[in-house]
């Protein structure tokens, strides 16, 4: 169901039109081949007729039944399209309210931002490896259509990915039949043992990902798309997708800071060869 507030349904049907059962000026057939190449939903299939069977009906069931993702991405297509429509044609429709029509893209990109996970932008690769890429946009995308529960096995690649380039980066010992947990274990260690952690409890705390990523090995082969399973359930899905991306968030960080500590050695080192004796 998509979370639209009333008072942004009501600026929504009206930047819409949708007095007297209408949506914009479409008929049935190119309402619901709009919808149909927005979304792949059939809004003249069943079930979308719960609330009534005209097309400002069929587009309010279609809110209370889709994501925030598919609801958001219909309506920015869609109110671009009206707004076009009514510059193309100023006589034909209402006049064009560019302050509603600012205020419908906010109510849009609200609805685009609010998803379960609630750390999307930490799932960034961390080379320039174009499938690692490709792969990082695709788990993105789930989450954005609110099904994670679609993409575990891929989030499973992903951190597989991200922990062999962290390893190989400080020169971590690891091969190809390195199971994730054990990646997570000797990058733990490695921060360890250059003291990059500063507290206790951290420590503890990243301890703890080790055994959560040897439990998500078990997930990834029998509860995921990687075999012929039956996927986890969505609720458990995000809590996993939410651990992940705030341990990777946290990486990142500690990145940073080693990259950051290195720069500045790097500018305190004293080039003897560039002395003038």
């Amino acid at each position: 169901m998509a979370d639209i507030k009333s008072v942004d349904r009501i600026k929504l049907e009206r930047y819409l039109s949708m007095s007297g059962g209408f949506v914009c000026n479409f008929s049935d057939r190119t309402f619901r081949d709009f919808i149909l190449e927005c979304t792949g939903v059939d809004v003249y299939g069943q079930g979308y007729d719960e609330g009534g069977t005209s097309k400002a009906n069929r587009f309010r069931t279609f809110w209370k039944k889709e994501s925030n993702y598919l609801t958001a991405k219909v309506l920015l297509e869609m109110a671009k399209f009206w707004k076009s429509e009514k510059e193309a044609l100023p006589s034909a429709f209402t006049a064009f309210d560019p302050s509603l029509y600012e205020d419908c893209l906010k109510i849009i990109s609200a609805l685009e931002s609010n998803t379960p996970i609630t750390d999307i932008t930490a799932l960034q690769p961390n080379s320039t490896d174009k499938s690692f890429s490709i792969l990082a946009i695709s788990i993105q995308e789930s989450i954005k259509k609110n099904e994670p529960d679609q993409a575990l096995d891929r989030l499973h690649t992903f951190v597989t990915k991200y922990l062999r380039e962290l390893c190989s980066r400080h020169s971590i010992a690891f091969n190809k039949d390195t199971a994730l947990h054990s990646l997570m274990g000797s990058y733990v260690k490695f921060l360890q043992t250059n003291q990059y952690i500063d507290s206790g409890m951290t420590e503890r705390i990243l301890k703890s990902s080790i055994s959560i990523l040897e439990a998500f090995n078990d997930v990834r082969n029998n509860q995921s798309f990687a075999h012929d399973n039956n996927i986890l359930n969505y609720s458990e899905s995000v809590l996993i997708f939410n651990n992940i991306s705030n341990t990777i968030r946290f990486i990142d960080s500690i990145e940073k800071k080693i990259e950051d500590t290195k720069k500045e050695q790097q500018k305190t080192e004293v080039n003897w060869e560039d002395l003038p004796f």
